[in-house]
């Protein structure tokens, strides 16, 4: 049975080391019996839903924009653009009435 491919720079030239696959090119290891999820970003709301780019949300609590003295109020509804890896504020929306800005996933529901 033929060896894949090297996810990172796509070399033939993979050989097995034990359980691990490793690329001489790259020196890219990894096991090939883990799922590739792990790399998947995720983020649960305010219930504990699991969140993705697309999900349209709703604002569980009034929030006040740093620099402005705009508030966003319970129940404004939003739209996720992407999901970011970071710990204060996970989603880029495009929230109605305001537009764009960084939201923390703690703060809204799915809709």
């Amino acid at each position: 049975m033929p060896l894949p491919s090297c996810p990172k720079c796509q070399s033939d030239y993979v050989y097995e080391d034990q359980t691990l696959l490793i690329c001489p090119e790259c020196a890219f290891e990894w096991d090939p019996t883990q799922n590739d999820d792990d790399d998947v970003i995720k983020v649960k709301d305010a219930n504990g839903t699991l969140l993705a780019e697309g999900d349209k949300v709703t604002v569980v609590k009034d929030l006040k924009i740093k620099g402005s003295s705009q508030v966003i109020k319970i129940g404004t509804k939003a739209v996720i653009r992407w999901i970011k890896d970071t710990k204060d504020h996970e989603l880029d929306c495009k929230v109605d009435g305001v537009g764009e800005m960084m939201v923390t996933a703690k703060f809204v529901k799915k809709a």
